[in-house]
């Protein structure tokens, strides 16, 4: 059964539009700095709200807004129409293995959320239901997907990364490129209909693809009544997972009583000469507040499943709920991703913006896909994916 399909009518930019995804962010106002430096940039787009001159406007009111922008890049050839395309897409930089995919438009019927849902795409996280109804709101006003989801082929993934490598070798001169902040060049083709096409899309059906980014672009393109989604369907052989922290902008009680709180709970705590770091494997997370550092293992619950005792899962539990009494949805709790090191997280904290960093493993591979085959659930924002998709590289018009 073919799930991965052609993208019907597609537009795709000639260059310039390339962004990060609107969730990669850790800060509103890098945001704004890079609609101010590039307004071509789908940023614009997909977060109008975030534009310079719409600054205090709620997501909603700035959607004309957004409709005007798409029109205005569309019709001053910032992208080019194309019919029943698949868009072979590459990642590249010095020093680093090149990362493949496609993208493609894929069957919303077919995302599953638990062990009884029939389906081969697997929706492994937990979402924020407002950032849902703000991707919903966009579609229906644009009338067209900006950014994909990131779907790992879990089956045929092998087979699928020797077709990309291929085709990537063979296709000559990529219809545009992009550069990203980390100075990536992000190269995509078109593949129109025939034998390449169809393989591709039977190679990106050939098992359960996983959602490695875009949890809620998934979940939006159900809530929306979207029969397909944009999807860049990638291997595992082209991705590898960060850590993805937290920063709490207010503690609700004090460093040494958050401290006391943990080790009555069973945690084992210790203070930590010089700057905080990143933990390399799990078991063990560290807290950075007052200029000290702390390495904290949290206690485990026995019996619980694996995933529940994954620490990201023991953070949202153990430290968030139970230690500082907050929802994981709470605004005082900011999600950061890999792209952030330790030394920004302390910065942030030693000027002032946070009051506490927290510090986290990243989840491995293995356990991610483990995870994910049982239908089991990661606590939100737990995977931080590199390298990660470009928005505004391939529009699906519906």
């Amino acid at each position: 059964m073919t799930i991965v399909h052609p993208i019907a009518r597609a537009w795709i930019t000639t260059g310039g539009t390339g962004a990060q995804n609107y969730d990669e962010f850790a800060d509103d106002a890098e945001i704004t700095a890079i609609i101010t430096d590039n307004p071509h940039s789908a940023l614009a787009v997909e977060m109008p709200h975030r534009a310079p001159e719409s600054i205090g406007q709620s997501f909603r009111d700035c959607l004309p807004a957004a409709v005007r922008r798409l029109t205005e890049a569309k019709a001053d050839g910032s992208y080019t129409p194309a019919e029943q395309v698949v868009v072979l897409y590459r990642i590249s930089a010095p020093g680093e293995e090149p990362a493949y995919g496609f993208f493609g438009m894929v069957d919303t019927d077919q995302i599953s959320t638990s062990a009884d849902e029939p389906g081969l795409v697997i929706r492994n996280e937990d979402v924020f239901i407002e950032k849902v109804r703000e991707r919903v709101a966009l579609a229906e006003a644009t009338g067209h997907l900006l950014s994909p989801v990131l779907l790992l082929q879990t089956g045929s993934g092998d087979a699928l990364h020797a077709a990309l490598e291929a085709a990537a070798e063979q296709a000559g001169a990529p219809a545009a490129t992009d550069r990203d902040q980390a100075g990536r060049t992000h190269a995509i083709w078109l593949i129109g209909p025939g034998q390449a096409q169809d393989e591709l899309c039977a190679l990106a059906s050939g098992g359960e693809l996983v959602v490695a980014d875009g949890n809620h672009r998934s979940l939006a393109a159900q809530t929306g009544g979207l029969p397909r989604f944009l999807a860049v369907i990638t291997t595992p052989d082209s991705v590898t997972i960060q850590p993805y922290n937290r920063l709490i902008s207010e503690l609700t009680v004090p460093l040494p009583e958050l401290l006391d709180r943990l080790r009555a709970a069973g945690a084992e705590v210790r203070a930590v000469q010089g700057p905080p770091t990143v933990p390399v494997e799990g078991g063990t997370i560290q807290l950075y507040a007052n200029g000290e550092v702390h390495a904290v293992a949290l206690p485990e619950t026995p019996g619980a499943a694996a995933v529940d005792n994954l620490d990201h899962a023991l953070v949202e539990r153990v430290l968030l709920r139970d230690g500082l009494g907050l929802d994981p949805g709470d605004k005082r709790i900011t999600y950061v991703g890999g792209d952030y090191p330790a030394e920004w997280l302390a910065n942030e904290v030693d000027t002032g913006h946070a009051e506490l960093a927290v510090l986290i493993a990243p989840v491995t591979v293995d356990d991610f896909v483990s995870v994910n085959l049982a239908r089991l659930k990661l606590p939100r924002k737990s995977t931080w994916f590199t390298p990660k998709a470009r928005g505004g590289l391939v529009l699906a018009q519906l």
